[in-house]
């Protein structure tokens, strides 16, 4: 690292920049970083100047800024980053080859070229690169996780599903088009589903991955998510899926299924993730993010020897995640194993990520194939058949 850190002296707090100022960073980052004694937010980062009038000032006199280059490497310990997810991968490459460490909002990146670029800028700059994984810090993921750990014996099978009622995101138009998002509901809650995953079992790689996407719902006018406060849709325009279906089976055998959906025909949003094991199964259902539409209570029960157990859980708020990975970003900062990390979990997720959809994309094809042998009427493929015989 280059050494900002240990530069600010024993005990001061992480001096911060904010670059991009859209939904996430408004409404997750700016004012839990501005609570939290840990860190400093010194500027905000977005070319557009009716975005950084917005931000209300604090006695720490935050620095409006239309540039990352207009960024001291010497004054700015952090920079979060949150911005369109196209680009994630260029605005981070940029400050890390500047020396200015980053903490970058998920999809960390949209391909794994974009991923090999941030490993290059992480080395060339000397700064770190960190990612979002709130959903780790969850209580009620860690209590399950505590969970298998103690009672599941050799683990067999995840499943894991993020399903809402209606969620679809816009954020003025980017969101649902594949050219700015990378994907859809897969790309965007699937990354949390396999983030979650990875600390359950370890860095491990995957032999086989399938999977299947839909879009009934994307276009929908009604399936937007309300909640977020994004500008009214224009119906028709989205290219991107709602949701994504997967089945992956790891290197030592052990399977797993994910399903994220960003509008379905349920009622609430739920998160649910069972994991079976050879001496018994769990499963947690919860709701991630920030949906009002979500269960009351997270649910944690074991089963074993046909006897179910509810296991029970401390309640938290709503984003408690978000502080709680907070907590933990200066040791990571100051950390010496911390950079190259980072890269290593993206790479094997955007992995997965592409093999679904190259999976999926094989599949629709061959359904379109199938179509039109079906429509062609049944003397012209008996014509076809005795003319080649």
């Amino acid at each position: 690292m280059n050494g900002q850190v240990s530069a600010r002296g024993p005990g001061a707090p992480v001096r911060t920049s904010v670059v991009g100022l859209g939904w996430a960073a408004k409404s997750i980052w700016l004012p839990r970083l501005r609570r939290h004694p840990a860190f400093a937010v010194t500027s905000v980062v977005d070319p557009n100047p009716a975005a950084r009038a917005e931000v209300p000032q604090d006695r720490t006199g935050t620095r409006l800024l239309a540039d990352v280059s207009e960024l001291s490497r010497d004054g700015t310990d952090l920079a979060v980053v949150a911005v369109p997810n196209h680009l994630h991968s260029a605005v981070a490459c940029r400050l890390l080859r500047m020396g200015v460490p980053v903490f970058l909002e998920k999809p960390v990146c949209l391909n794994s070229a974009e991923a090999e670029q941030l490993a290059e800028a992480e080395r060339a700059g000397g700064a770190v690169l960190l990612a979002g994984s709130a959903a780790r810090y969850r209580a009620d993921v860690l209590a399950l996780r505590r969970l298998i750990d103690r009672e599941l014996g050799e683990l067999r099978h995840v499943e894991l599903s993020w399903v809402r009622a209606r969620g679809v995101p816009d954020a003025g138009g980017w969101f649902t088009q594949r050219q700015f998002a990378g994907g859809g509901a897969l790309v965007d809650l699937g990354w949390h589903l396999l983030d979650t995953v990875g600390p359950i079992l370890g860095p491990v790689g995957f032999d086989q991955a399938v999977g299947t996407v839909s879009d009934d719902f994307v276009n929908s006018g009604s399936a937007g998510a309300a909640w977020r406060h994004d500008a009214p849709r224009e119906t028709g325009s989205g290219d991107v899926e709602d949701t994504a279906r997967g089945f992956l089976v790891t290197e030592d055998g052990v399977s797993v299924a994910i399903r994220a959906s960003w509008a379905s025909h349920e009622p609430y949003d739920v998160t649910r993730i069972r994991v079976d094991g050879s001496a018994g199964s769990a499963t947690l259902r919860c709701t991630f993010g920030f949906s009002p539409n979500r269960l009351k209570r997270s649910s944690l029960t074991l089963v074993r020897d046909g006897v179910e157990t509810d296991v029970p859980l401390p309640q938290e708020e709503i984003g408690a995640e978000y502080v709680q990975q907070l907590d933990e970003l200066p040791a990571l900062l100051a950390d010496p194993a911390s950079p190259g990390r980072t890269v290593d979990e993206v790479r094997r997720t955007i992995a997965v990520i592409e093999r679904i959809y190259r999976s999926a994309r094989r599949a629709r094809i061959g359904a379109r194939s199938t179509r039109a042998v079906r429509a062609v009427p049944h003397s012209t493929l008996l014509n076809t058949e005795d003319h080649h015989a």
